[in-house]
């Protein structure tokens, strides 16, 4: 199922989405200016590497592992990795950023991205291969969706022998997709080859997922405001 758009409204402009927005793609474009080796390189330095991260938070670096988890939501494998990820921010992330105020978005977008960076070092201690992408951060963002407005309804995209457009409520939706995620990490730990190879990181999904949804319980909603007409 692939979400189109959401009929929950908005009261304010979503500056810090719209900033996320342009520093994803504007980075992308950076990347594509590189060579096959400079992306390599940038990916092994900047990407989350679960050999590398425990190598240096083992060895006291506590910086040096932390680093990464920041800069890998903000880089991206291919056009079609950055389109579905902005694509989905650009649906949810205007009213998360509505419900919790521009600052307090920020944080929570960046908290969620580090936790799943978090879990998927965790569930791959001795990857050597660079994870990269917002998809945790966002993730989140789905999973306080989730939880906030489980019965907006979400134009999807539905290929089921033939492909037709259909409203389905949030909760379907976006607990339809963490469920295929919790289940194909799960495949993915069950399986030797699966662990040993790159792919989609399937538990910083979930990670970020599931930190979204605790974060959406413990960080206070913006101070209601007056809003006019209707």
């Amino acid at each position: 199922m692939i979400p189109l758009k959401d009929d929950t409204p908005r009261f304010t402009t979503p500056f810090v989405t719209y900033f996320l927005l342009a520093l994803n793609i504007g980075v992308f474009f950076f990347e594509l200016a590189l060579d096959d080796d400079g992306r390599t390189a940038f990916f092994y330095q900047f990407g989350v590497v679960p050999s590398h991260v425990t190598g240096a938070l083992g060895a006291g670096g506590l910086g040096a592992g932390f680093f990464p988890l920041f800069t890998s939501m903000f880089l991206h494998a291919g056009w079609l990795h950055l389109i579905a990820n902005m694509w989905v921010l650009w649906i949810f992330g205007d009213n998360i950023e509505d419900y919790f105020g521009h600052f307090r978005f920020l944080l929570f977008y960046l908290g969620t991205g580090i936790a799943a960076g978090l879990v998927h070092t965790i569930f791959n201690l001795g990857s050597t291969v660079p994870s990269v992408g917002a998809s945790g951060a966002i993730a989140g963002v789905m999973g306080a969706y989730f939880l906030l407005y489980p019965n907006a309804r979400v134009l999807t995209l539905v290929p089921f022998f033939v492909v037709f457009f259909t409203w389905l409520p949030a909760w379907l939706v976006l607990g339809y997709w963490f469920v295929v995620q919790f289940l194909s990490g799960t495949a993915g730990v069950i399986s030797t080859a699966a662990r040993t190879g790159g792919g989609v990181a399937f538990w910083a999904h979930v990670g970020g997922f599931a930190a979204g949804a605790l974060l959406v319980k413990l960080f206070p909603a913006r101070r209601p405001r007056l809003r006019y007409g209707r």
